[in-house]
């Protein structure tokens, strides 16, 4: 069993740990249940507010008219001639031809309520009383023991007319009316979440094709864009997220070719070690005949220049591998001055090779070792080409579109025009240059730190008659 601190409960089945504390929360609800709740949310909302105002309207207007009419009649009760009644007094007349009403005459001195007989005496009070002494115009209130409504007006003479009219009738009205408006209400929050639940299901129909997507790619790494369909928002996600399988999958098809030509390169160099490793153990068996100290000298030369080629194309394929990583933070960067480093590095193994220097201010945003990397490239190709005691053309300059180039022209045999598009290529060596010490990545390694930087690679000849390299970036001259 496992303990659990105290004050703490495990987590019942089907819910999951509240990160505020100790509590433990049920699951929440899916996407398309909190749409179809806040539709109805929102709907409920709605129709209990209007269904308020339009309850309380009403009440108010059918309030308002039976105060009316029964202040109307008790108003033409008190101008009614008078009427001679049995007990030898005069009453208005309409006492005695107000059968739907309660109505009566209150004395104000002796506190006498006369009313028609048989009837109903309507309920009297201290408000009736006042407005029968004269110290009340008019009184009109509900009287809360018989749920009558009862109106007071003076008769003069110490004499008040009475009324009182049942609220019944227009309470059941109104009874119903609420009835009515939470029926409807009712029906109009189960419409709006059935309206919700449809809405939600086919508006989340591509959020479930991208999501079965995502888990297709996790299980399979199958990378098949998914169909879009539409102009909206999810089509816009869908693709966009069409774009983003798209890159993983050139992303994987580079490591593949990568890997695959990396293979391939590095398999020479193995096998030339292996055969001369077995050749200088064979040697060295007792009873074997012994190799001759020049043939011993270049089998050992031989070992160190494929040991060199092998550490080489290894840092290459190093770099390739980091410059593919997402770039982190950029600077800003000085490519004279990252040129002129690049220069530095250069002129310490190029041997009798001269170079001509033409350079002019340009900044740019970006990283600035792999643009060091990616110039010092361009410069050991050169040196690597140009015979010794020849020169190699540096320049860089604006092209005043908001670019600038740096160009590199060796004073080696060129490049054929075959050869030309294929120069920047992952492991391409033309025919001259299979001769010749590198990995065939150096190009490409230039290629991939100018479109890093929104820049541009070509190859062409120059008018020495040599290679010219030309890498073009965007950026600023310095102010």
């Amino acid at each position: 069993m496992t303990d659990h601190p105290a004050g703490e409960q495990a987590a019942p089945a089907g819910e999951v740990p509240d990160p505020r504390g100790t509590r433990w929360s049920t699951r929440r609800f899916s996407l398309r249940g909190r749409v179809t709740l806040l539709a109805a949310a929102c709907v409920a909302g709605a129709v209990a507010l209007v269904s308020l105002c339009a309850y309380l309207v009403v009440r108010s207007n059918l309030l308002t008219q039976l105060d009316d009419n029964l202040v109307a009649r008790a108003q033409a009760a008190v101008r009614s001639p008078q009427v001679p009644t049995d007990q030898l007094r005069e009453v208005p007349g309409a006492l005695l031809a107000s059968a739907d009403l309660q109505i009566g005459q209150l004395n104000g001195v002796t506190g006498d309520l006369i009313y028609p007989q048989p009837g109903t005496r309507p309920p009297v009070g201290p408000a009736e009383m006042r407005v029968a002494t004269g110290l009340l115009s008019q009184s009109l209130r509900t009287d809360a023991a018989t749920g009558m409504r009862v109106v007071a007006l003076p008769l003069g003479h110490g004499q008040a007319i009475v009324l009182a009219q049942s609220m019944a009738p227009t309470m059941r009205a109104l009874n119903q009316l609420a009835v009515v408006l939470f029926l409807v209400g009712g029906a109009g929050i189960v419409v709006a979440a059935g309206a919700g639940t449809a809405v939600a299901r086919a508006g989340l129909r591509p959020v479930d094709r991208l999501t079965s997507a995502a888990e297709r790619v996790a299980a399979t790494g199958d990378l098949r864009p998914i169909p879009v369909s539409g102009d909206d928002e999810l089509a816009r996600l869908t693709h966009s997220f069409n774009i983003m399988l798209g890159t993983v999958a050139d992303s994987q098809e580079r490591q593949r070719q990568l890997v695959a030509d990396a293979g391939h390169e590095l398999r020479t160099p193995l096998t030339s070690m292996r055969t001369n490793l077995e050749l200088l153990l064979s040697a060295s068996r007792p009873g074997a005949p012994s190799l001759p100290d020049e043939d011993r000298a270049d089998i050992e030369a031989d070992i160190r220049g494929q040991l060199d080629e092998l550490t080489q194309l290894i840092g290459d394929l190093v770099e390739l591998a980091r410059q593919d990583e997402p770039r982190e933070q950029a600077e800003r960067v000085d490519l004279m001055d990252v040129v002129e480093r690049a220069l530095d590095r250069a002129r310490r193994r190029a041997g009798e090779i001269e170079f001509e220097v033409a350079l002019q201010p340009w900044v740019l945003t970006g990283d600035n070792s792999s643009l060091e990397r990616a110039v010092l490239n361009l410069l050991d190709n050169a040196v690597k080409f140009s015979p010794q005691g020849s020169r190699v053309r540096v320049t860089l300059r604006p092209l005043g579109d908001g670019t600038a180039v740096v160009e590199v022209a060796d004073s080696g045999p060129g490049i054929a025009e075959e050869d030309l598009p294929k120069v920047f290529d992952r492991f391409y060596r033309s025919s001259e240059a299979r001769t010749l010490p590198g990995s065939g990545l150096g190009l490409a390694i230039v290629q991939h730190a100018a479109e890093r930087h929104g820049g541009t690679v070509y190859a062409n000849r120059a008018p020495e008659g040599g290679a010219l390299l030309t890498v073009r970036l965007p950026g600023a001259p310095v102010a």
